[in-house]
């Protein structure tokens, strides 16, 4: 289980033309499924004299890694195939690549068109930080008052934030730690108390 992806640190427009045709790249963070609809929305509205509106995305979610592409009436597999394949290539997630093409009146091709919307993407990425975010699991444990300083000494092994801690019946703490470490915790926690701990994860 990784700890960490890359993503981009912000959003960048780059333009290209390709035998007249002109495409413009925007790349951009995106949360979710949700979040991709929104700004392909907003960019159809704000380019809405475009030939085409083609979109790539990866995100990471629950651990899961959902992509998507599409065409957008360019001939298939011509277009968000080739511009997945730029982020799948730099290994990034929670990012939205949108390529916007106004038509030149030349026609490219199948071969043209996947050389220009990968060219969009790999330019507009060669413009662009690439950063390290770290992921985060939120979780909730309740113990009893009596081992809070087992609970305690634990928790200072592990690499955990604690965000807030509430003394009443049962003691509840809310934290976050790296995936990785979430069962291995869980394990020194229960060892620690004699099982006296109920630790709740985040979905």
């Amino acid at each position: 289980m990784n700890d960490s992806y890359l993503t981009i640190e912000e959003s960048i427009l780059h333009k290209i033309t390709r035998k007249k045709s002109r495409f413009i790249a925007l790349l951009s963070a995106a949360a979710s499924p949700d979040d991709v609809s929104e700004q392909l929305s907003k960019a159809r509205k704000l380019y809405h004299d475009a030939t085409h509106h083609c979109s790539a995305y990866r995100l990471l979610m629950d651990d899961a890694l959902i992509e998507g592409s599409s065409d957008d009436g360019e001939p298939a597999g011509s277009a968000g195939m080739p511009m997945l394949h730029q982020l799948a290539g730099h290994d990034l997630c929670n990012v939205l690549a949108i390529v916007i093409r106004y038509y030149g009146g030349t026609n490219l091709g199948v071969g043209g068109l996947v050389r220009a919307y990968s060219d969009a993407v790999s330019e507009a990425l060669e413009h662009v930080r690439i950063i390290t975010q770290a992921l985060l699991t939120h979780i909730t444990i309740r113990f009893p008052v009596e081992v809070n300083s087992s609970v305690m000494s634990t928790l200072h092994r592990f690499p955990v934030q604690i965000e807030a801690l509430m003394y009443e019946e049962p003691v509840r703490i809310e934290c976050s730690l790296p995936p990785s470490q979430v069962n291995a915790l869980r394990g020194a926690l229960t060892e620690a108390t004699g099982a006296r701990v109920e630790m709740e994860v985040a979905l």
